[in-house]
């Protein structure tokens, strides 16, 4: 490992927004003062979270490749800092970087519960399943003060709505009395991110992340209480994570797990350079062996967009690991299901009269 690694952020470097013309680069007697003056720091660790006020806050997919209807995120960047993450191209729509400000730009969004209560009341709404955290996780580390995830479940449990789950994130079990209620009426699904049993490997790629026994804790906890719990290998990185697809279905299958997915690793927009510019710092010794290994997987290139192909990729790598898969699932998981969520306990509510004053 590289001695010029940052500790606890995935992004080692800022990445200039690609909807700025204008960049800002301090110059190197900047750079000099800070290191000499202890009160100036040349790059801020800190984490800055700033509110926003959308006016929707659920997002219709049209992907074939997700098997979901809509998505809500509560919150725009992850302090997660998942070095991989596909979804730090979007905060440049933010107006910030998809390196390090995607970590460290935090945008909440406190009036969800309230969109998503006017949505689900209006008369023209019908009930598909809605899934937190199709971009950013939902249980990041600031929904631990803010619950605005928690709110939403409320506002879901109250309208007995089916609701998706998608976390890396042991806080996931401060709700589980919700989940719970959620679970009485069939109407929830957890999908926990399970990416190795490494914690080397964890601290690496996912710094602020839970820990790999916590996620695992959580795999059993939630079997142990009956609510239906998918793992996803997401992303399988060659030469990182590839040689790991049977320890880790054997491990999650004996805690309980449904059922186990996965995604091979593609390096979009700006998160090649990200991931490059990483792997570099943090595994030199097989940083260009793994860069190849993607390439090979996505027809010479990190980044992968066609439908069909970019969360399963193609070649020899991508069959093996797809091979691999099918016989772990078969071996260790027989039986794996993913049952539907029931849409018919759906409560349309009516709108609340408001008094004029």
């Amino acid at each position: 490992m590289s001695k010029s690694l940052t500790k606890g952020r995935g992004a080692q470097k800022k990445v200039h927004n690609k909807f700025y013309e204008l960049e800002h680069i301090p110059d190197a007697d900047y750079l000099e003062y800070c290191r000499r003056e202890p009160d100036e720091e040349a790059i801020d660790k800190k984490t800055r979270i700033q509110e926003v006020f959308p006016k929707t806050i659920v997002n219709k997919i049209k992907s074939p490749d997700l098997h979901f209807n809509y998505s809500l995120n509560p919150y725009q960047g992850c302090e997660h800092g998942c070095v991989y993450c596909y979804a730090r191209n979007t905060h440049q729509y933010w107006g910030y970087g998809p390196g390090q400000d995607f970590e460290k730009q935090i945008l909440v969004k406190k009036n969800a519960p309230e969109l998503l209560d006017k949505t689900l009341r209006k008369d023209s709404w019908q009930p598909k399943t809605i899934v937190f955290s199709g971009n950013t996780d939902c249980y990041q580390p600031v929904e631990r003060k803010l619950q605005i995830t928690r709110q939403c479940l409320e506002v879901m449990l109250k309208h007995r709505h089916p609701v998706g789950i998608i976390t890396k994130n042991a806080l996931l079990l401060r709700d589980l009395d919700i989940l719970k209620e959620l679970n009485h009426y069939n109407i929830i699904r957890v999908n926990i991110s399970i990416t190795s049993l490494s914690e080397d490997i964890r601290r690496l790629m996912e710094p602020r992340t839970a820990s790999i026994k916590r996620r695992l804790k959580v795999v059993k906890i939630l079997a142990e209480n009956n609510i239906p719990i998918n793992v996803m290998m997401a992303p399988i990185i060659p030469s990182i994570n590839s040689h790991e697809i049977f320890p880790l279905v054997e491990k999650v299958a004996s805690l309980g797990a449904d059922s186990v997915r996965y995604s091979l690793v593609r390096l979009n927009g700006a998160i090649g350079d990200i991931f490059s510019d990483w792997i570099a710092k943090a595994l030199p010794d097989r940083a260009e062996k793994v860069l190849h290994q993607i390439e090979a997987c996505h027809g010479g290139h990190l980044n992968e967009s066609r439908f069909g192909k970019r969360m399963r990729g193609e070649g020899e790598i991508a069959r093996q690991v797809a091979q691999q898969f099918k016989i772990a699932r078969r071996k260790y998981l027989p039986e794996s299901s993913r049952p539907e969520l029931d849409k018919s306990h759906y409560l349309k509510l009516k709108n609340p009269q408001y008094r004029l004053f």
